[in-house]
């Protein structure tokens, strides 16, 4: 095992103290810290310390594949680490996304590839898939929630230009994508307009909770129809150690809080609103999976003592949390490598049987692909990253 030095990533939306917080650095921070990438994507690699120096993950893995990824995970999905682990700390909304899956992930990038330049949506041909573990409280808007539900929502507003949105949503499943392509193409002079109707409306206090999202999305977002949009979604609040997973084609938005993500090593982001940068609706039509998603939270299962998880249905990743103090011995973690691991608090010794390492809080290593477990001792809490393949 080796320690892993993750850049962060200073995104608008992000905390001035959740991340500095847990590398025990003083608060607040001189700018926004949204992200802190534990991972080898080719945007912003981690940087593997060792006794001959510092070097980039990235570096790394591509010059020793084999040892660091083993056989199966080049196999499976070439010379390249496939996951991505993330500290995320969102002090206000993310963007309205979705993201693609691995067939249109792979069309869309090979089109733009041999297209005219200009805007691009695929940054790889690969897709992501996501898994967020809430560390606090945390808010999101998860896939479609019932859509005559919806209609509820929308009609209670009382605004007389939403009518064609309420009566495709008490269509059902089969309307979705119209309400969806009529507010996001809602004519761009008009969309002020529309807005202000809805906020000034008052709605009965059944509904109390979709206008007082629309009233802050809105005052973030002035004139931007994403705020409708958001309404159509389920709002999650999950306590600490819930998760919720994010497959493809599902549209979603961070709303606030922290949270340990893991997801397929891609930056494939199709925006929907509630954002400053390019929104392709076309695409994003294409892309999203009209569906409901009746429970997008995900609950940890125990698999070991000290050891839970979180399934989900990729062979990208998997994420197990450990804590051995909770155990009267070692932990001891029969998982695939390569292995990345986040130290959330205590003190940890990790030990690979290739080398030994102690981590504090917010602290991070990796490990190759070397044969036996991970053991894993001391009164820490850490979150074990490593692809999905059984």
């Amino acid at each position: 095992m080796h320690l892993l030095d993750g850049p962060v990533r200073g995104y608008a939306w992000g905390s001035r103290s959740v991340i500095a917080e847990l590398q025990g650095r003083p608060t607040p921070s001189d700018g926004p810290e949204a992200e802190l990438w534990l991972g080898a994507h080719p945007g912003a690699p981690a940087t593997l310390v060792a006794g001959d120096g510092r070097r980039s993950l990235l570096d790394v893995l591509t010059a020793e594949p084999g040892h660091w990824l083993g056989a199966r995970v080049v196999e499976r999905f070439g010379p390249r680490l496939p996951f991505l682990l993330k500290v995320l700390a969102a002090e206000a909304p993310l963007s309205l996304q979705a993201h693609p899956d691995a067939e249109q992930a792979r069309a869309g990038y090979a089109a733009e590839q041999h297209g005219a330049g200009g805007h691009r949506n695929y940054a790889d041909p690969y897709h992501k898939p996501e898994l967020l573990v809430a560390l606090s409280a945390f808010d999101a808007l998860c896939g479609f929630r019932d859509p005559v539900r919806s209609a509820e929502v929308f009609d209670a507003f009382g605004v007389p230009a939403l009518a064609p949105v309420v009566d495709a949503l008490r269509g059902g499943v089969s309307g979705l994508s119209d309400a969806v392509g009529t507010l996001l193409e809602w004519p761009v002079t008009d969309r002020t307009a529309l807005l202000d109707a809805v906020l000034a409306a008052r709605p009965a206090p059944g509904y109390a909770p979709d206008a007082a999202l629309a009233r802050d999305l809105a005052g973030r977002y002035p004139g931007d129809p994403g705020v409708l949009v958001a309404l159509l979604l389920n709002h999650v609040r999950l306590a600490e150690g819930e998760a919720i997973w994010m497959p493809a084609g599902n549209l979603h938005a961070y709303l606030h809080g922290a949270g340990v993500e893991i997801m397929a090593s891609s930056d494939n982001v199709l925006r929907g609103g509630l954002t400053p940068k390019q929104v392709d609706v076309p695409e994003l039509l294409r892309v999203l999976r009209f569906e409901v998603l009746d429970d997008p939270v995900v609950r940890a299962v125990p698999v070991a003592p000290g050891v839970v998880t979180w399934p989900v249905p990729v062979e990208d990743f998997a994420l197990h949390r450990v804590t051995p103090a909770d155990v009267p011995e070692p932990v001891r973690l029969a998982l695939p490598g390569p292995r990345v691991v986040f130290c959330r608090a205590g003190k940890l010794v990790l030990d690979d049987g290739a080398g030994a390492v102690t981590l504090g809080p917010g602290q991070s290593a990796v490990g190759a692909a070397v044969p036996g477990a991970l053991t894993v001792a001391g009164d820490g809490e850490a979150y074990v990253a490593t692809a999905g393949l059984t």
